[in-house]
């Protein structure tokens, strides 16, 4: 019973310290300095070593202007627990009464504390930078260097001078950092393409590339030229990427792996030439049989993707052509996968494809291989509106995959599969979850559709326009692309001045783009961007215009000012960083 008494005791006393303490916060927050200050000095009075209740009673004295309270309160505490780091707290409350003279004292004192022991940098660098301090931080960082020549802080540097705007030294610091220690390399390269997608200078790509290109001359060290195949790739230019990589294959032929999956991004953003020209070079240059399969597979399905109906007898032969050649096995599996997909989706052959997938399904291939022919199986079952099985399929592969990213697919496909029935109630249930999924193309389609249908609920309890939809979606999931059209104009016929409007005339646009009939398409997007200015697909309207004027029709001056509505009239569109690079192009910039 004492026990339990005192783990009771305990319990009460650790929530009433996290009531307390949220009580303070909520009074700091709203500007309640007083009752701020009443709180934290009643939490710091309970545990006088907590250095965050410190700090924020002296942070409650100071915006109450008790600045001599505040003085006497960190002297205190400095003489108690001779915290080098108090010396910068004395400081900077006299430099918030406008007193530089002893606020450079305190400071000084606290950088002498360095000279005597180098690791007291750590502490006293993060003080100086929190009060923003940016000069006197860098300064604890050097004095520690030369104190003691072992210490590096290359890294933390670096994001003191990104900080204060100086970023040709803090691109000549990373650079020297990732150079020194490349398990850095991750780390770095995060932070400079957050200021390479950045719109505050300009000039910061155009100097990060210098930098990179001045040392891949001076050195002809290969790091260097795959630092600049990692900055071209980060700008989309996958061409200039590739010149790179082949620099490093000439030094280097074990570097291929790198040269396909660069392929492979050219591919997935719809850079067919780049890609073409990449993979080729693999197989002209290659004889390892898995790089060979990867490099087909991703050819033959850039061109599915782009395939009309003229092209399929040719797809055919060169996926029976490849097949006969590398044989049925586990290292050929991308191709059977691509040959059950073509045959099902574009040749109306489920039956067949689904017997490709079961013989495939008898190799011995590991679970992640399965999770794909199961996926895939489940697709085609989906593309005979045998819903349930699918779903059957769908849900294996979710519970089999638990949080990988192959389960977040299956997951989502469910979603889908039940918006496809109709069952809207459930399929926002499972897209709910999908939000949060852990990469942000899954969680982008689940926020659209979980969108769609609460948008398209709220007007219309009866779901009718809704329905109507989704059956046009299905269609164009079969690969029915006229009757789908035939559906979505209907739906515009129906259901004008609805919520539904804007995101079907969308629909059409795209499915006219796909269908390579860009005269239409722009017609369709038009109509968004001139009589549904309030809509949240006007900025999707305005990219996919563009892109078609850039990249289908050459005509880069009226891509131009559709690139340029977005990057002035949407800056939170997903299309922001892509359309701003893309305009700077067209423009001749020289800063991309």
């Amino acid at each position: 019973m004492k026990k339990i008494f005192f783990f009771c005791s305990l319990l009460f006393s650790l929530c009433s310290y996290a009531q307390s303490e949220q009580l303070a916060n909520n009074y700091f927050d709203r500007g309640e300095f007083e009752k701020a200050l009443l709180s934290y000095e009643e939490l710091l009075k309970n545990q006088v070593g907590n250095a965050n209740y410190f700090q924020k009673v002296i942070e409650c004295y100071q915006q109450l202007q008790q600045f001599d309270k505040a003085e006497k309160a960190i002297e205190e505490r400095l003489n108690r627990f001779k915290q080098s780091n108090l010396l910068i707290e004395l400081g900077y409350n006299f430099q918030l009464q406008k007193n530089q003279e002893k606020a450079v004292k305190y400071y000084n004192q606290a950088i002498d504390k360095i000279k005597k022991n180098a690791n007291e940098a750590y502490g006293l660098a993060y003080s100086f930078e929190r009060k923003a301090l940016f000069d006197y931080a860098l300064l604890a960082y050097k004095t520690a260097i030369e104190t003691d020549p072992r210490m590096s802080f290359n890294f933390q540097m670096a994001m003191l001078y990104g900080q204060k705007g100086e970023t040709d030294l803090m691109i000549e610091t990373f650079l020297e950092e990732s150079y020194r220690n490349p398990q850095n390399l991750p780390m770095i390269q995060n932070q400079l393409s957050r200021f390479m997608t950045e719109d505050g200078d300009a000039n910061f790509n155009e100097a990060l590339k210098k930098a990179l290109l001045v040392r891949a001359q001076k050195t002809q060290d290969l790091f260097w030229n795959d630092f600049l195949s990692w900055y071209f790739v980060q700008l989309k230019e996958y061409g200039k990427a590739f010149i790179q990589q082949k620099a490093i294959y000439k030094r280097n032929p074990e570097s291929f792996s790198n040269i396909v999956n660069l392929g492979q991004m050219a591919i997935n953003d719809n850079d067919q030439d780049s890609a073409q020209e990449i993979l080729t070079f693999v197989l002209d240059n290659t004889n390892d049989l898995e790089l060979r399969i990867q490099a087909h597979s991703y050819l033959i399905e850039m061109k599915i993707n782009h395939a009309t109906d003229k092209d399929y007898v040719a797809i055919t032969q060169e996926l029976d052509k490849l097949i006969t050649e590398f044989g049925v096995s586990p290292y050929t599996l991308s191709l059977l996968e691509l040959q059950a997909n073509f045959t099902a989706f574009h040749l109306n052959n489920p039956e067949k494809a689904k017997v490709i997938l079961k013989n495939a399904m008898e190799m011995p291939v590991n679970r992640y291989q399965i999770a794909d022919l199961k996926m895939q199986m489940a697709d085609i079952l989906l593309l005979e509106e045998k819903f349930n099985q699918a779903l059957i399929y769908y849900s294996q592969v979710g519970e089999d995959m638990g949080g990988d990213i192959v389960g977040q697919e299956a997951q989502l496909k469910t979603a889908k599969t039940s918006y496809f029935k109709g069952d809207f109630e459930w399929a926002s249930h499972q897209l709910k979850v999908l939000k949060s999924a852990s990469t942000q193309l899954i969680a982008n389609d689940a926020l659209d559709l979980f969108l769609l249908i609460s948008d398209n609920t709220v007007e219309d309890s009866t779901q009718v326009a809704l329905k109507k939809f989704a059956r046009a979606d299905f269609l164009l999931y079969q690969n029915k692309k006229k009757p789908a059209l035939e559906q979505f104009q209907l739906i515009l016929k129906e259901h004008k001045g609805e919520t539904i409007e804007p995101v079907t005339l969308l629909r059409i646009g795209k499915t006219y783009e796909k269908m390579g009939d860009y005269t239409n398409a722009l017609a369709f997007y038009n109509t968004i961007i001139t009589t549904q200015k309030e809509s949240i697909y006007v900025d999707e309207a305005l990219y996919y215009s563009a892109e078609i004027y850039n990249l289908n029709l050459n005509d880069a001056e009226k891509a131009k000012p559709l690139y340029e509505e977005i990057i002035f009239k949407h800056e939170d569109s997903i299309f922001f960083v892509d359309a701003r690079n893309k305009y700077r192009k067209l423009r001749g910039d020289t800063n991309l």
